[in-house]
């Protein structure tokens, strides 16, 4: 199992290169006991915001930028946001995070803000890796590795957000729980409009199924958003041991079942198609299937979950709409990375998955 090389740094795509003069500049100048950075490479994994890998002579760091021509979506990639969120977690006195180093809004560097943080050795489990995966990971073990994902997600929600930190607001304070489900919904219906380059009647139809079925608001929580394997980092000794939560960009607080449907409209089973499996490696064998997971949640949480169709489907339509942001962009020519060239494909597998759990009455 270890011997499996998982989510390496590669070189880095033309076009997103970094100046490494401007940036070990910027560097010595706001952080002067910082070691100047010797190498580069980035994180092949992601369709969203660009990730590299920074190496000092002692020590590794991440650094996070958005994408070329996020500057389209309005809301979207906001290093500022999730670096402010990992500072509050650190003082919150939660440990499974990357320790946020610096974040600057200057754009002189690289054309966009961006911030780096301490790196997290350890595994990251991609969708890609699930063929060399598939007969070397042990079914017992992925199921540990599934449960360990779902526990972890409980403990997120069981946050204390109304704290107050000694010099630092309460979490509470990142978001508005109220309304949350409304606005998340309006909002991503939003977006789609305006990034829209095809007719795909099923978007609007699960868009108006969302408003007409919306439910009463459970308790607020910390919510995640982007919540599965790729954004763990794993113990390379125990793959069920979490040792940090990545990718912080869109979390918020409201309802934690919004936060639950967006994980298993991530999850894969499978049985589902080619697309749907390129977001996780939850179908490979010993993995709870989605329902599981929902009753594993509900179990550890004490939280009623009968409802979860309504969030699963949810999960799905944003998804959507983010896969429909990415490939407007490139339409539009914002970014030439040839990998986003068929995703309107992926619009119309995830609004038809949604169109038919909504028809058969479960999540499918």
């Amino acid at each position: 199992m270890n011997s499996i090389t998982i989510d390496s740094p590669t070189g880095i795509r033309q076009g997103e290169e970094i100046d490494l003069k401007k940036l070990n500049d910027f560097l010595s100048g706001v952080l002067p006991d910082f070691e100047p950075v010797v190498e580069i490479a980035q994180f092949p994994g992601g369709y969203s915001n660009l990730t590299y890998l920074l190496k000092t002579s002692g020590m590794d760091y991440v650094l996070r930028r958005p994408p070329f021509g996020a500057k389209d979506i309005k809301g979207g990639h906001d290093m500022g946001r999730e670096f402010k969120i990992l500072t509050a977690l650190q003082n919150s006195g939660y440990k499974k995070i990357p320790r946020p180093v610096v974040f600057t809004e200057e754009e002189s560097i690289m054309g966009c803000p961006f911030y780096i943080m301490q790196r997290v050795e350890g595994v990251i489990l991609r969708a890609k890796d699930a063929p060399k995966l598939i007969n070397t990971l042990a079914p017992a073990l992925m199921r540990k590795m599934s449960e360990a994902l779902c526990n972890n997600l409980v403990n997120l929600h069981a946050i204390d957000i109304e704290a107050q930190q000694e010099g630092y607001p309460a979490l509470i304070s990142i978001g508005k729980p109220e309304g949350y489900i409304q606005r998340q919904v309006d909002g991503w219906y939003k977006r789609y409009l305006v990034s829209q380059t095809d007719e795909i009647p099923a978007m609007d139809n699960l868009a108006a199924w969302l408003k007409a079925n919306m439910p009463t608001e459970g308790k607020p929580t910390l919510i995640h958003n982007d919540y599965k394997y790729d954004n763990l980092v794993l113990n390379a000794q125990d793959w069920a041991d979490i040792l940090a939560v990545l990718d912080w960009e869109m979390t918020t607080v409201g309802d934690p079942r919004m936060d639950l449907g967006t994980t298993l409209s991530y999850w894969a089973e499978a049985a589902d198609g080619m697309f749907e499996k390129g977001f996780n490696l939850s179908w490979l064998p010993g993995n709870m299937t989605r329902q599981e997971f929902a009753d594993r949640y509900a179990e550890k949480s004490g939280r009623d979950v009968s409802n979860i169709l309504y969030f699963y489907v949810f999960g799905l339509f944003k998804n959507a709409v983010v896969i429909q942001q990415i490939y407007g962009r490139y339409k539009k020519g914002l970014t030439k990375d040839e990998r986003f060239a068929d995703l309107i494909f992926g619009v119309k597998a995830l609004s038809n998955k949604g169109t038919v759990s909504v028809d058969k009455g479960k999540m499918l």
